[in-house]
């Protein structure tokens, strides 16, 4: 259950994240789509919080389409 509930912090944080970006930037989900080279629907379910199934590879593509960089890291457990 802790796991699940971290999952949908960290989605919901990378969600927000890259929607202030887009708002920051002025862009529509339209045009973030363009930027993406994805669809619409596809957007969609990167900004949902709920929706924690987005790959690496689109969240890639949502920093680059913004100006940025997606950073992971490993970090030891406590």
């Amino acid at each position: 259950m802790l796991e699940e509930c971290e999952e949908r912090a960290i989605k919901e944080l990378l969600a927000m994240q890259v929607d202030q970006a887009m708002k920051a930037e002025g862009i529509s989900k339209a045009q973030m789509a363009r930027r993406m080279h994805t669809s619409r629907p596809a957007l969609d379910r990167l900004l949902d919080a709920e929706n924690t199934s987005v790959t690496l590879h689109t969240l890639q593509r949502a920093a680059a389409a913004v100006g940025k960089r997606l950073r992971l890291e490993l970090i030891e457990l406590k």
